[in-house]
Order: C-alpha cells, then sequence, then structure tokens
C-alpha cells in the first residue's frame, strides 16, 4: 500500500516537471512570435501618430480644429514662457522682396504682420508643411485669406488675394501654391499680408523670414511669451534667458500688460520726440525703444508711435 502511494506521488511530480518544461519550451517558442507582435504593434503605433499629426497637425498643442475665426484661442490655450519652433522644413511664400509695410502700430490700428509687394496673379505658396484651416473672405479685413496650421506649430496667414487654390482641410506641403496675389478686402494696392502666429500670438514674421534674401533668418526660432513683436522685448528676452532670468521677464511683461493701455501718437507737421514726450510723460529714450527708432530718426507727418 506504501509503495502504492510513493508510486502515485513520483507520478504526479514527474508530469508536474514535464508540463513546467514544457510550458517553459512553450514560452521560449513564443517569444520571438511575441517581439514580432511587439514590433507591428509599434510601427502601428507610429502610422497612427504620424496620421493624426497629418489630420491635425501640433494637435498636441492646440485645443481645437476649427474653420471660423483666424484669432480662435484666446485663453483657451497655455501658452509656454519659451517653445523652439523649427523652421527648416520652409518655402518663402513669394519670390517677391520689397516689404511695403512692417509689423506694428500703423494708422491707429496694430498691424500684426508684413506687407510684401506682389502684383494681381502672382503664385503664393505655403510656407511650411501643414493643414488649411481655413478658406475664407472678409470684406473690411484680410479680403481672400489663407490660414494653415503648420507641422511646426505655427500658424500663418495669406491676405489680400485675389483667388485662393487651395480648400479648407487639405493638407498642403511647402511650396505648394495655396492662392495667387490681389487687392481684396482693406488694401490700397495688391500686396500680401503675411502673418505668423503662435497658438494665437503674433510673433513679427521678420524675426524668422528674411524676406531680401529670401532666407529664413535662422534654423529655428525661440518663441518666448511677450517678446515677439519687437525688435527691444525680444534683445531684452533673449538677453534674460542666457541669464537665467526669464520668470522675471515673464512677470514684468504680465504686469505690464494687465495695468497699463497702449497710446498710440500721430506724427503731425512740426512734431518732434521731445514735445510727444512730454505730452505723454515718457522717456525719449522709451520712445525710441517702444517703435524700434533712433533719437536721430526723421518723423514723418502721418506716421504712428507708441507712446505706451
Amino acid at each position: 500500500m506504501i509503495l502504492k502511494c510513493i508510486k502515485t506521488v513520483a507520478t504526479v511530480a514527474f508530469a508536474m516537471v514535464s508540463i513546467n518544461v514544457a510550458g517553459q519550451d512553450l514560452l521560449a517558442r513564443q517569444a520571438p512570435i511575441d517581439r514580432k507582435l511587439k514590433a507591428v504593434d509599434s510601427l502601428a503605433l507610429v502610422r497612427q501618430i504620424k496620421a493624426e499629426q497629418a489630420v491635425y497637425p501640433a494637435y498636441s498643442l492646440y485645443p481645437t480644429w476649427e474653420n471660423q475665426r483666424v484669432h480662435a484661442y484666446g485663453n483657451t490655450v497655455s501658452v509656454p514662457d519659451t517653445f523652439r519652433i523649427d523652421l527648416s522644413g520652409f518655402c518663402m511664400p513669394t519670390t517677391h522682396t520689397k516689404i511695403t509695410s512692417k509689423c506694428g502700430p500703423r494708422w491707429r490700428r496694430m498691424h500684426n504682420g508684413l506687407d510684401i509687394k506682389v502684383y494681381i496673379g502672382d503664385t503664393i505658396r505655403a510656407a511650411f508643411d501643414g493643414r488649411v484651416r481655413m478658406v475664407k473672405y472678409e470684406r473690411r479685413g484680410y479680403g481672400k485669406y489663407v490660414v494653415i496650421r503648420h507641422d511646426n506649430g505655427l500658424e500663418t496667414i495669406y491676405g489680400h488675394l485675389s483667388k485662393q487654390i487651395v480648400a479648407e482641410n487639405e493638407y498642403v506641403k511647402d511650396g505648394d501654391p495655396i492662392g495667387l496675389g490681389g487687392n481684396t478686402g482693406r488694401s490700397t494696392g495688391s500686396h500680401l499680408h503675411f502673418e505668423t502666429r503662435f497658438l494665437g500670438e503674433v510673433i513679427n514674421p521678420e524675426f524668422m523670414f528674411d524676406f531680401p534674401n529670401q532666407d529664413i533668418v535662422a534654423d529655428s526660432y525661440l518663441f518666448i511669451k511677450g517678446a515677439n513683436r519687437y525688435a527691444y522685448q525680444r534683445t531684452r528676452a533673449l538677453a534674460a534667458v542666457k541669464s537665467g532670468k526669464m520668470d522675471q521677464v515673464v512677470a514684468k511683461q504680465q504686469a505690464s500688460e494687465g495695468n497699463s493701455s497702449v497710446r498710440y501718437h500721430k506724427i503731425k507737421k512740426g512734431d518732434t520726440l521731445g514735445r510727444i514726450s512730454r505730452i505723454y510723460h515718457v522717456s525719449i529714450d522709451r520712445l525710441c525703444q517702444l517703435n524700434g527708432i533712433k533719437r536721430t530718426t526723421i518723423l514723418r507727418p502721418g506716421q504712428v508711435l507708441k507712446c505706451s
């Protein structure tokens, strides 16, 4: 009886060992298959990410995709203090090099882009890869215009076109024709109004695009919150980034935006920087800094200066 029990226990133990060995053999044979499946899953994930990026460029930065408003974000986005924008895959939107109006105050209004002299019918091209967010007409503003959101996070606006040759939600590559130069909307002559924005914040296109030399200024652009419109802002902010004092600059910029209103002065015959400084209680050096001019700059009637 005892011998029979010992045989039974030994048989069970041998069976368990055999099952364990067989299981290990099965796992060993399964391992290469699992690795292949993981590789397939990884490729599928990469394809899915690329597909999402193509459908919604910079989808990790922007909360929405809509085709109704150019400036659609307001307080709905979280704008980082700094962000590096890749400019390497670019195309100049036009081969023309003459800038007729710069970014900044103009005629008591803020001009948020560059005006480049083009002629009616000239080809206008996409500056980077991206998806067309808007193709609209605005009689008292941009005229016929196109807005593209790019893979690098920028949005570009092309205004006063005579014809738009892309459709909303269409994916375009850098250099693809998107429209023809024109004189539609609030315009006094044929030209291209070209804007560059990041999360709705204006970036002076001249900080990125060198139209006279038909090239970009650098392979990348360091976006600094609140310091992308004027040269004096940019110089000060870049120095702060290098010295590690960026938090102070951002706080100062936010306080300035929240506590003071922007004032402009339209130059009249006989106006001088000294007279304007006395009227608005601001130093001449500050006036020069706000407007990117020098003390020796000649003031022309009709010119608009920012005074605060």
